[in-house]
């Protein structure tokens, strides 16, 4: 499964009690922070995989971002014009990172944020 399918997947309706919605985000944003944390780490080495690894965040980011701009989600409107602006400063950076004008640490970092947000509530 890509990182498309299981960003999908995560904002899908759940019809297994075992992952709450908030529990399959939160292991989504771990799953690819922890891919970009390991690729920066090869970056000069690997670049594809880097290239990869900052793709498939900005996807997760892209599809936040739809579900957000959806008016029957459920969030406050403040909490998704939030999302929605992270989403788009993860793809400006995002563009950034790649032409190496950029370090990845301020995605890691967004992510992690949205990391504790989500154990916060309750969901991990």
């Amino acid at each position: 499964m890509n990182i498309a399918e299981q960003a999908q997947h995560a904002y899908a309706p759940k019809t297994s009690a075992l992952k709450t919605g908030r529990s399959a985000e939160h292991h989504l944003f771990s799953e690819v922070t922890c891919r970009l944390r390991n690729a920066a780490k090869q970056q000069a080495s690997n670049f594809p995989a880097f290239a990869e690894a900052v793709h498939a965040n900005r996807a997760v980011w892209t599809h936040l971002a739809s579900q957000v701009a959806d008016d029957e989600n459920a969030l406050s409107e403040d909490l998704r014009a939030r999302i929605f602006y992270l989403a788009e400063f993860t793809s400006f950076h995002s563009r950034k990172v790649l032409k190496g004008e950029a370090d990845v640490a301020p995605l890691v970092e967004i992510n992690t944020a949205m990391m504790r947000g989500l154990a916060a509530k309750g969901g991990h």
